[in-house]
This record gives C-alpha cells, sequence and structure tokens, in this order.
C-alpha cells in the first residue's frame, strides 16, 4: 500500500481497493480527533520514556489508562504491557510455575502457547469449546491431586478464538471453576472492543461480572487503534505483575500517544453505543453475502465476531479430494481474485510452534468488516468474495 490504512487503500500501483485486511473496525484510524490529540500528545511526551515502567518509564497518561481500562471493565485495577503480543505470553509464567497446573483449551492462540510453554506447568488440553471435556478433565485433575501437595491451578481460554472464530461459554467456564476450585486466566484480544453493547467483551456480552474472572487479558490494538495489552483483575493481581511480568519489569513502556489513544476510544466506545451497534450490523451484511448463499465455505466465527474466517465445506473438500495444500493454492487463488474486482481480503495464517498436541487448523480465508464502508458498499464486497470464491472454485475438476 501507498495510503495510510483505512476502509478504502491506494495500492503501490495506482489502484484503490476496499479493504477488508485490517483491523480498523470502527475506522478510528481515519478519525481527525483521535490523531490530533495523538499529535499533540507527541509534541507533549514525545516518542516514547525509553524506559521499562518500574524505573523511569511511567507516565501520568499510562496510570489513566489502567484506570480507564479498569472502570471500563468494572475491575478493581489493571496493568497496561507495551506489546500486545507479549501480554499473555507473560501474564501466565508470571503465576504458573513449575508443579503447578494449566487447563487449556486445544484451539488457543499462537501466544498463549507460548506463554504456557514458558511457564513449565504440567498442561492438560480439553477438546474446543467442549464443556463436558473440560469437566472430565477438571475431575480427574481434581481427583489426581486430592493426595498430592496443594499447586496453583488455572483454566486458559479466549473470549473469541483467534483462529476459529467462534465463541466460549463463559458462564459455564465460571461455574466449573468454582466447582473445582481452579482460577481463570480469560483472553479477550480479540473480543475487547467488540463484544457486548458498549464494547467491554465477553464479559458483557454474556451478562457475566467481570469480578468472577481472576484475570481478563487483552489488547489495546486492533478495534482501539493504538498499541500495547493489558490485564485487568484484582490489586493483589496486578500488583503481583508489576514485580514478576518479564514482558512489564524489561520492556520499555508503552509510547504515550498510544495511551491517550486508547484512552480516548474506550471513552468513544463507552459514551456512543451506537458505534458498537454500526458494527453489528455490518457484520451481519457481511455474513449475510457469504455464509447462508455459498455452496463452497461456511463460515466458522461466531455471528457477532466483525472477522469472518472462511473454510472449504467438507463435503466439497471430499468431493475434490482437496489435500490442505490444495486448499491454500485454491485460496490464494480467491484472494487474488478479489484483489483484482477492487477487495482486499487476506488467507488465515498461523505461525509454527514446537508444542504438542499441535494445533489443527483449517486453510481459510479471512475477512474483516469496517463500519468505514457503508452497508451497501460492504454488501458488494461481500458478494464480489462470493462470485470470487465461485469462479475459482468451479474451476478445479
Amino acid at each position: 500500500m501507498c495510503s495510510p490504512v483505512g476502509p478504502k487503500s491506494k495500492l503501490a500501483n495506482g489502484r484503490t481497493v476496499m479493504n477488508l485486511g485490517s483491523f480498523n473496525f470502527y475506522n478510528f484510524n481515519t478519525n481527525e480527533s483521535l490523531k490530533e490529540q495523538a499529535i499533540q500528545t507527541l509534541r507533549t511526551y514525545g516518542v516514547g520514556p525509553c524506559g521499562p515502567r518500574g524505573f523511569y518509564g511511567s507516565q501520568d497518561v499510562h496510570m489513566k489508562t489502567e484506570d480507564d481500562v479498569s472502570a471500563f471493565l468494572g475491575t478493581a485495577a489493571c496493568i497496561i504491557y507495551s506489546q500486545a503480543f507479549s501480554t499473555i505470553s507473560s501474564v501466565i509464567p508470571a503465576f504458573s510455575k513449575r508443579g503447578d497446573i494449566i487447563v487449556a483449551d486445544k484451539a488457543v492462540s499462537f501466544a498463549i502457547r507460548k506463554g504456557i510453554q514458558i511457564s513449565r506447568s504440567k498442561v492438560h488440553w480439553y477438546e474446543h469449546n467442549d464443556m463436558e471435556d473440560l469437566e472430565r478433565v477438571l475431575a480427574k485433575v481434581t481427583k489426581d491431586q486430592a493426595r498430592k501437595p496443594l499447586t496453583r491451578r488455572f483454566i486458559i481460554t479466549e473470549g473469541l478464538f483467534e483462529s476459529y472464530g467462534d465463541m466460549a461459554d463463559l458462564p459455564k467456564i465460571i461455574e466449573l471453576r468454582l466447582k473445582y476450585k481452579f482460577r481463570l486466566i480469560l483472553d479477550e484480544t480479540w473480543s475487547f472492543g467488540v463484544l457486548g453493547r458498549t464494547g467491554r467483551g465477553i464479559t458483557e456480552h454474556q451478562n457475566v461480572d467481570a469480578a468472577e474472572v481472576d484475570m481478563i487479558v487483552g489488547s489495546l490494538a486492533g478495534p482501539l487503534v493504538a498499541g500495547g495489552g493489558f490485564c485487568a483483575g484484582s490489586e493483589e493481581i496486578v500488583h503481583h505483575q508489576r514485580i514478576s511480568a518479564a514482558a512489564y519489569t524489561f520492556s520499555a513502556a508503552l509510547p504515550a500517544l498510544l495511551s491517550t489513544t486508547a484512552s480516548a476510544t474506550i471513552k468513544i466506545l463507552q459514551n456512543s453505543p451506537e458505534t458498537v451497534s454500526q458494527l453489528r450490523e455490518v457484520t451481519s451484511a457481511m455474513r449475510a453475502q457469504l455464509d447462508p448463499r455459498s455452496d463452497w465455505v461456511y463460515c466458522t466465527n461466531s455471528p457477532e465476531n466483525p472477522i469472518h474466517i472462511l473454510v472449504i465445506k467438507p463435503e466439497v473438500v471430499a468431493a475434490k479430494r482437496l489435500t490442505p495444500t490444495d486448499q491454500q493454492f485454491l485460496l490464494q487463488d480467491v484472494v487474488d481474485e478479489c484483489l483484482a474486482n477492487g477487495v482486499l481480503i487476506t488467507r488465515l495464517k498461523a505461525l509454527e510452534d514446537n508444542f504438542e498436541p499441535k494445533q489443527v487448523l483449517f486453510p481459510a480465508l479471512k475477512v474483516c468488516v469496517t463500519t468505514g464502508l457503508t452497508k451497501k458498499e460492504t454488501e458488494k464486497a461481500g458478494t464480489i468474495i462470493r462470485h470470487a470464491i465461485t469462479k475459482v472454485m468451479s474451476k478445479r475438476k
């Protein structure tokens, strides 16, 4: 691209396309008020503090953002990190050590898997979003540990799953964690700012008190167009991280302009619920063009998720005898066909790790909607994507 990231972006070849490949869901990237505030912050505070928060990196804007996030979520306290990815991968080993126990969903993201790996804890996996299997694992762990020394025990899941796009059953998970006496680490990287009436996340969406979750981890990038991540919980949970979380104690603090941007976008979501309603409307419009109308693909994501993950239907894979590699090539052809028709999308891509069990991901397309496009433009883009899929898949004998 040779233009700023927005709903319509100019490519290096001079063409302007509808950009459905970024996480600019609310089109905050083009908000002039946010830009001006960021410029003023830059002039006042400079580019960055160039030091960790615990030394000389803390600034008043950091503490304000922490207060804003905790007030928004309804938790006692919050801590912010300078990188979204390293937040969850640092929070987990800050609490769970060698000899402790983690029960995790098999579909959790690469960042979570890295955090689990770093912790060196004993890990038990349950089938993706299978609450019966989760209870089976929790019951077995509880029984096995009955006559052993007491250890810390954690359930780890995502609100919206990065690789599948579907939603966790939070009320049931909380019921089970209380029954079997586990702590809960909830990663809301993809659900914070998206789910709920005002974007508070899955706790608001599923009517759960945020205080019932021990640790809510999320991102200030993506929908909030800022940067960094956060962990919200009790005062004790937050204080512990300030002296034991590697990404907090050893990383330079978040640039002030990103901190003020996060506070400003949270304020917009809080004061203007129609912002989230508009996103929900264009999300529904895109889904209506893709999932029920296509003979070739289906959406694995929840209806409320603005990131549409499109997987080739199992019957199509079987009929055409498509290997995973075949599917990846076909989906790339779809991406190229969409681009030729003025719509920019991408494929779902995952990082490889050496952690067992290996995560099984289906080849898929990823389509991100934005309120920067009207409902009519969104429907047009959805039609172009659907026709591109049909054109490419029909050619495959």
